[in-house]
């Protein structure tokens, strides 16, 4: 038996929510004594970088068709990529095609699955975050087959290196009844998911024209732009900014948030970050009881200063 890990593509290229997956499937390989095989679906190139996160070989269905995203296709050529490659443990990120194909795959093949993991398993017996990461809980999985999403930026990355052998996979696709018309990319450069950092504000910027400085940091320090949702609610920055419960749910390195109380649905939404930073002139803003570093100010100072700061440290 094996451990197949789904990677996602995006653009032509494996997404870093994909390459988390394949670590932490590579560990629970390693741990198990069996092999970390991949399952790549679509158009993408540079599949033997998997190697470097443990994976021995990687399964390609080189279908143009499956470019645009269909959760059931993907469902069926998981399905038959496990078949072939013996698994008993499937993995996914537990991001977007996650969440839509590993429900999906567990109904196809009967098999237990635990959504959003913290932690490799400790037999069959994963823990997970509950009530949008209050809290923790443990579930087993009773069933032959088992299915694991992994919560991104959750697990240490152990990268024992070498190249993966990519071979050709031919699945008989079915017909879903799905016909994509359309697709609309965002315009930004760097997905809220996939940022390591991310710089974001509130309504305590008081306009959309004050937020060059907000695009500054991120510029400086190499991050994604996000907003608290009334900043999205009144069109000062584009709804796919936002963050929060009812927003994109992140976990990056570091999280740094100004003009912004730390409602609790917003924090619901960042409190997966490993380090959160808040500005805020309020002292009592519920935001600082989360915070890991906290700056009472006005970010209209703060921000241009923390700028200037990071742009002559890498100068420097």
């Amino acid at each position: 038996m094996s451990v197949l890990i789904y990677a996602d593509s995006s653009n032509g290229a494996l997404t870093k929510n994909a390459l988390e997956a394949a670590n932490y499937g590579a560990q629970l390989a390693q741990a198990a004594g069996t092999d970390a095989i991949a399952v790549v679906a679509g158009s993408a190139s540079g599949l033997e970088e998997l190697g470097n996160y443990g994976v021995s070989k990687v399964m390609h269905v080189a279908d143009a068709s499956l470019d645009n995203f269909d959760p059931q296709k993907v469902a069926h050529v998981v399905a038959q990529a496990a078949g072939e490659a013996g698994a008993d443990t499937i993995v996914f990120a537990h991001d977007y095609s996650g969440k839509s194909v590993a429900p999906r795959l567990s109904a196809k093949l009967d098999a237990g699955l635990v959504s959003g993991a913290v932690a490799l398993p400790n037999g069959n017996v994963v823990k997970k975050a509950v009530f949008s990461g209050k809290a923790f809980a443990e579930v087993e999985i009773t069933t032959a087959t088992k299915i694991i999403s992994v919560l991104p930026n959750s697990v240490d990355k152990v990268t024992p290196g070498g190249s993966a052998a990519v071979e050709a996979f031919s699945v008989e696709l079915p017909s879903t009844g799905i016909t994509v018309k359309e697709i609309k990319k965002e315009s930004t450069e760097l997905s809220l998911t996939e940022a390591d950092v991310v710089v974001s504000a509130g309504r305590g910027l008081k306009g959309p024209e004050n937020w060059g400085m907000i695009e500054d940091l991120a510029k400086a320090l190499g991050a994604a732009t996000a907003c608290s949702r009334p900043v999205a609610d009144i069109g000062w920055r584009p709804h796919h900014e936002h963050v929060g419960q009812t927003g994109i749910a992140i976990r990056p390195n570091l999280y740094i948030a100004a003009g912004i109380s730390g409602a609790i649905q917003h924090l619901a939404g960042v409190n997966g970050s490993k380090v959160i930073v808040v500005i805020n002139t309020d002292p009592e803003a519920p935001f600082f009881k989360a915070a890991d570093y906290g700056i009472v100010g006005d970010a209209f100072e703060v921000v241009p200063k923390l700028v200037e700061a990071v742009n002559k440290l890498k100068g420097a």
